[in-house]
């Protein structure tokens, strides 16, 4: 209220029609708001028009509105030193939008700029057979009415370009709908590789329905939906567990049968068997990591949708402790995984959306050193060697 109040009185100075389309905003910005917060969500299914001209709309500007405001706040206090604070205060409110939009718009294009990225993990006590698996990871892809059918066939060619033995997709597979299963299927359904798909639900899905959403991805062909259970790989009499988890997020929803379960996933496993943990949200990693588990593939912080990778920097890097790449504690690792998707607007600077290909190797050695969890390799280099 405060930061709208401030917009129109700064439009009530500069033209005296300016207040009402301020009005307009309000109302048009906040009824979606009331809507979402009174029934956690939307009654009704919302359309690809809902979600792009009034969803979109609505999160694009709560978050315009503080920096329009402060900027307001600026200029009128500014002004007043030359006597004009009405006009100084809406000159700093426009140029500041300028600004936004041009910031925004780099973020569009960023946010459709698919990249992929090679990663060598060494795996002390890989069995030979399995040196040089390689595993095909996409994650976040936050499917929707709002995702375009062309941007998901890029997808699926992305990673059958990669030659995957297995393909990990590490949750929040739909944005928050169950109904939006039927997208991923048509966008991504034909994804394949030679050992499997394997799929694990990350927060969105739990808050989508993940007991609804769930049956639908496992019948798709050579898919498993792992939670919180293991599948064993056998090359002749070599093996390789792929184990997945549940999401935090199902612990408030105990119906679904999505929390995490470390000592049910890791149940089976083969005595000395090395195993590729796919864990959507990378805070599950220490406990993984204590339980033996070489390699987790994580996914869940977007890397905050903005970042400088050179300064391991990201949007969200001061809040979560494992936020983005590559972290090592012995001889256990870590990736966490960009997203291939977006949540809410379109927008990534620094973090594009991304397939990444990690390519197992072998090593018999065991690490000595102490827990280097900030360690982080950059992309192509081999990444875990004594």
């Amino acid at each position: 209220m405060v930061a709208w109040g401030l917009l129109a009185a700064l439009a009530a100075g500069s033209a005296p029609w300016a207040p009402w389309l301020v009005l307009g905003a309000v109302v048009y910005t906040t009824i979606p708001l009331a809507i979402a917060i009174r029934y956690r969500g939307w009654p009704f299914y919302p359309t690809r028009a809902f979600r792009v001209l009034v969803v979109r709309t609505f999160l694009y500007a709560q978050l315009l509105l503080p920096f329009l405001a402060a900027a307001g706040l600026v200029g009128l206090l500014a002004g007043a030193f030359i006597g004009d604070p009405l006009h100084a205060g809406a000159w700093a409110v426009e140029g500041t939008g300028v600004a936004l939009l041009l910031l925004l718009a780099a973020g569009y294009l960023g946010a459709r700029r698919l990249t992929t990225r090679d990663l060598v993990v060494h795996v002390a006590g890989l069995p030979k057979a399995f040196d040089g698996f390689r595993i095909v990871q996409v994650s976040d892809l936050h499917v929707g009415p709002q995702t375009w059918h062309g941007s998901l066939l890029r997808i699926a060619d992305a990673v059958r370009s990669l030659e995957p033995d297995i393909i990990a997709v590490t949750g929040d597979l739909v944005d928050d709908r169950h109904e939006d299963a039927g997208l991923y299927v048509a966008g991504l359904g034909t994804m394949s590789a030679p050992d499997g798909v394997f799929i694990v639900p990350g927060n969105h899905d739990v808050y989508a329905g993940w007991d609804r959403l769930a049956p639908a991805l496992a019948r798709l062909p050579g898919t498993r939906v792992l939670v919180n259970e293991a599948h064993i790989l056998r090359r002749g009499t070599d093996v390789l567990t792929i184990a997945g988890t549940g999401d935090p997020a199902g612990r408030s929803f105990p119906d679904v049968n999505a929390a995490p379960d470390i000592d049910r996933t890791l149940a089976d496993v083969p005595a000395g068997a090395p195993v590729v943990a796919l864990a959507h949200n990378p805070l599950l990693w220490p406990a993984l990591a204590e339980r033996g588990v070489q390699l987790t593939l994580s996914g869940h912080t977007h890397w905050g949708q903005l970042a400088i990778p050179a300064l391991r920097w990201s949007l969200v890097t001061p809040f979560v402790e494992y936020a983005m790449g590559m972290y090592r504690d012995r001889n256990a690792t870590l990736y966490v995984h960009p997203g291939t998707g977006y949540w809410g607007i379109p927008f990534r600077l620094g973090a594009p959306p991304e397939v990444t290909r990690i390519t197992l190797r072998r090593t018999v050695s065991v690490f000595p050193q102490e827990p280097d969890k900030g360690t982080h390799k950059a992309e192509g280099q081999e990444l875990g060697q004594p």
